[in-house]
């Protein structure tokens, strides 16, 4: 179960991030997870409840979204997503295309913070984005 040590690095990669708010609480993680990286979310999700327990991530919520594989075909210049990825071949025109252009990311996409000291029923929360990679390929984009 590889999603217990990618939970882990994200955990750590957001904790962090959010260093440079002291006492802030880390309402809300969200991810990009591309089909091709075999995260079973499931997974992900019972191991992000394990790993942020006791810690300054406890009872965030983990949001998830799933990117499809895209792939670009030479042959017919399209860029299509694909279905079944078994072949990889273009849907357009049937050629192979091996050019794959989503579906591999582990992403960190956004964090969203409640800072000390803001009222419960406020609606003021900040999204923090911070550009780092991650060990084990896992990248946070901008």
């Amino acid at each position: 179960m590889h999603e217990l040590s990618m939970a882990a690095s994200i955990v750590e990669a957001v904790t962090e991030s959010v260093a440079a708010y002291p006492g802030a609480r880390v309402r809300q993680v969200r991810l990009r997870v591309g089909v091709l990286s075999a995260v079973v979310e499931d997974s992900l999700r019972f191991c992000w409840e394990i790993v942020t327990e006791g810690s300054a991530l406890a009872g965030s919520e983990l949001v998830v979204t799933v990117l499809p594989v895209v792939v670009h075909c030479a042959s017919c210049n399209a860029l299509s997503e694909v279905e079944y990825f078994g072949g990889l071949r273009c849907p357009r025109c049937g050629e192979p295309a091996g050019d794959v252009r989503q579906g591999r990311e582990l992403e960190i996409e956004s964090i969203e913070i409640e800072e000390a000291g803001e009222m419960e029923d406020a609606v003021a929360s900040q999204t923090h984005r911070a550009g780092s990679r991650f060990p084990g390929g896992i990248e946070e984009r901008v």
